[in-house]
């Protein structure tokens, strides 16, 4: 198999495996759809051209979430803008299902919202690792590499966040 055939397949494993986690992570953090595809696809043209740099597959996760990030980051200082990534619905994701699963999801969604919109008012740091552990799905190694910070400090943010999260919901959701 030739070199270029084993990139392309190399690629596609990489691409499939973490397509839906940066998408994820992005579309917190940006709220716009279609700027998140554009960063998404920016990402992966940039980890295709850098490949042969990239030594270690395990550092690839990490990799992408550092572009990613960095990408997003670049996004809003061109822009000049309020970083508004949690107030943003897309009319054309709306599924209409059975008025039972409708409820459930509802206050999934409901609950959701709550989280998001109390992130919103965190420091970026905390919304960031927050972001990264629970949309992102990377471990604290990971995220120490995504973000260039020590592991220690990652989980010591990460408990802050929780902890705030838990403190203003408590008072917010009556059960």
């Amino acid at each position: 198999m030739s070199d270029s055939v084993k990139n392309i397949v190399e690629f596609t494993l990489v691409y499939n495996r973490y397509k839906s986690k940066l998408y994820n992570y992005s579309r917190r953090m940006i709220g716009d759809r279609m700027m998140c595809e554009d960063i998404i696809q920016m990402v992966f043209i940039k980890y295709f051209e850098n490949m042969s740099r990239i030594k270690n597959n395990d550092r690839v996760e990490a990799w992408l979430f550092t572009t990613a990030r960095n990408a997003i980051y670049s996004f809003y200082r061109t822009k000049s803008t309020h970083v508004d990534q949690f107030g943003v619905g897309d009319a054309d994701e709306i599924d209409i299902s059975s008025s039972i699963k409708m409820e459930e999801e509802f206050e999934m969604k409901e609950l959701n919202e709550l989280i998001l919109n109390e992130l919103d008012k965190l420091p970026l740091e905390q919304r960031d690792v927050f972001l990264l552990k629970e949309y992102g799905g990377l471990s604290y190694k990971e995220i120490s590499e995504a973000m260039n910070i020590d592991e220690n400090l990652v989980k010591s943010r990460l408990h802050k966040t929780r902890m705030k999260l838990v403190n203003k919901l408590s008072k917010t959701v009556n059960y």
